[in-house]
């Protein structure tokens, strides 16, 4: 069985069980969290289509990804989990899907779906099975525990992240996971995570942010593109939130923010930021 043990344990978060949960919870009563720690959840009814999250370290992104858990922890509980983020290394192939075996966090092993692993791969015609691109990467294993925090073991993931930020793959990425989900009836929900623009003084990186996020509740995957490219937005994971996106926009639904900040927001250090956004497709 294809272990992928904990690459930035000890450094974007936690290493040991107690204090992850205590820095999740963390995130959760944060002053820019959503303000209290989500119920257990249970079947809820029907889930969204996706979630754009962030994945930086804990301390200052965590609050912002909480908006987005506890609303999902409100919606319900997911049989498969189908995470897409940016491949940050540049090792692997263009899109990469780890296929079998377990991912391990200090909150325990979290059971790879094979088969809807391999359905993504018929599916898009581009995601290929590549454990290279995942192995250090922190984009999704960031995302996990939290993940773990609200439903505990009981779910399965399949892990995606994409090298080539193209809109042809997040397309292709947003069909596959569309089929799976509404015409193989795979009890799903997409959390793709990207970060926001980097590295610029508050006020003009928060400008490029505001920017990027009405692009993106407009709901058009090429709208977001080129918003991206003519404002030279340094988001991340344009392809990982294009994916949800076009997710959203082949059922007829339009994104929406939940929560926005910046690192500036969070330490006080305004010279040069990044942002991080949840949103709900």
């Amino acid at each position: 069985m294809r272990l992928r043990t904990p690459a930035h344990a000890g450094t974007f978060y936690p290493a040991t069980k107690d204090e992850l949960v205590r820095a999740i919870e963390a995130s959760f009563t944060h002053r820019l969290g959503p303000g209290r720690l989500p119920e257990k959840a249970g079947a809820g009814g029907a889930l969204p289509e996706a979630y754009i999250v962030p994945h930086a370290g804990y301390m200052y992104s965590g609050p912002v990804a909480a908006h987005a858990y506890l609303d999902l922890a409100e919606s319900g509980r997911p049989e498969v989990v189908i995470l897409v983020g940016p491949n940050h290394t540049g090792l692997g192939l263009a899109a990469s899907v780890w296929p079998e075996g377990v991912w391990r966090t200090p909150l325990g092993d979290v059971e790879v779906d094979v088969e809807v692993a391999r359905l993504i791969v018929e599916y898009t015609g581009i995601v290929a099975p590549d454990e290279d691109g995942h192995i250090y990467e922190h984009s999704i294993e960031v995302n996990i525990p939290f993940l773990q925090y609200i439903y505990g073991g009981d779910f399965r993931i399949v892990p995606i992240v994409v090298l080539h930020q193209t809109l042809d793959i997040s397309l292709r990425i947003a069909a596959a996971y569309s089929k799976v989900r509404h015409e193989n009836g795979v009890n799903t929900v997409m959390i793709a995570t990207s970060d926001l623009n980097h590295y610029e003084p508050y006020e003009d990186n928060k400008k490029k942010d505001l920017k990027l996020l009405r692009a993106i509740e407009e709901g058009s995957p090429e709208r977001v593109f080129r918003v991206i490219e003519e404002e030279a937005i340094s988001a991340c994971g344009p392809s990982p939130i294009v994916a949800a996106v076009e997710a959203g926009r082949l059922r007829g639904i339009k994104p929406r923010v939940l929560a926005y900040a910046n690192s500036g927001d969070v330490t006080g250090e305004k010279a040069w930021v990044v942002g991080y956004p949840a949103v709900k497709v």
